[in-house]
């Protein structure tokens, strides 16, 4: 138990400490684009920044332990049936920095993907806890339920292992699409201007958190928006200043966040029991 206990503190260390330089840099970007009125902006936000954090610590404590062990189960069967399209030696054939940006590519192109699953009605419950900040800051990025951070790492790391990515490249995708999906969550207006036919912007992806988009149905890419104009999801009409979150009736705190998808499986459950005794009744008539 002591033992559990340390390994349990080192985490929390470990996952807190690597916050401290991206808000110190997110801070003083905040502050320079805003001035002081950054300090209201982020007082405001207080309580929703206190709810990312202990999801986050939740996450830390409950959460990454599991899967880590799911994540070297998957990458063992995978290995023992040779499920690879590409070997190690054709990546190490190429310039280090081209096999990491494939690799980040490769990695946005799936979670682009992926994102729109989560998007689904089946799926949507456990995404809609990360819509659900209305404050939205950096810290948003934080902000995800048990089960949408389980199948994020699962999809997203298979497909990758799929692809045969040394691990180095994989660790470089995801330091580059965890640390830029903090930033931009950043309440910045920020449109990038040409280069946003490239790159993801701040005020690209607030457009997709806005809380009157019906499942908001644009700019579901992490890095890249060519994803999101090749497939046609693409929307940019400026810097983004309409209301944000979701319509559920989540209710606030990191417990109802956690509570939120098991209550819709009840709901769905208790609808469908309603339903049997009808359609046996259609089928006896």
């Amino acid at each position: 138990m002591q033992a559990l206990l340390l390994q349990t503190a080192e985490a929390f260390w470990a996952a807190f400490t690597g916050l401290i330089w991206p808000a110190l840099a997110f801070a003083l970007i905040a502050f320079i684009v805003r001035g002081a009125s950054a300090f209201r902006i982020a007082r405001n936000a207080l309580p929703q920044v206190r709810t990312n954090l202990i999801l986050f610590a939740f996450d830390i404590a409950f959460v990454t332990p599991l899967l880590l062990m799911g994540l070297a189960f998957t990458g063992g069967l995978m290995q023992q049936a040779g499920l690879r399209l590409f070997d190690a030696d054709h990546w190490s054939a190429l310039p280090a920095w081209l096999t990491a940006f494939l690799a980040v590519f490769a990695g946005d192109f799936i979670g682009y993907w992926r994102h729109r699953l989560e998007h689904l009605s089946f799926f949507w419950p456990a995404h809609a806890i990360h819509h659900s900040d209305d404050a939205m800051t950096w810290t948003t990025g934080l902000r995800f339920h048990p089960f949408n951070r389980v199948t994020t790492a699962l999809i997203d790391t298979s497909f990758l292992a799929l692809l045969g990515f040394p691990m180095w490249a994989l660790m470089i995708n995801n330091l580059v699409r965890h640390f830029y999906g903090l930033y931009i969550h950043m309440d910045l207006p920020w449109t990038y201007g040409p280069l946003a036919r490239v790159f993801i912007s701040p005020a690209t992806h607030r457009w997709h958190h806005i809380r009157d988009a019906d499942g908001a149905g644009v700019n579901f890419a992490t890095v890249f928006s060519v994803f999101d104009q090749a497939f046609g999801t693409y929307r940019l009409p400026g810097p983004c200043a309409v209301p944000l979150g979701v319509r559920d009736e989540i209710g606030a705190g990191a417990l109802a966040q956690l509570l939120w998808p098991f209550k819709v499986m009840w709901r769905w459950a208790a609808r469908l029991r309603r339903q049997a005794p009808l359609s046996a009744r259609n089928a006896a008539d």
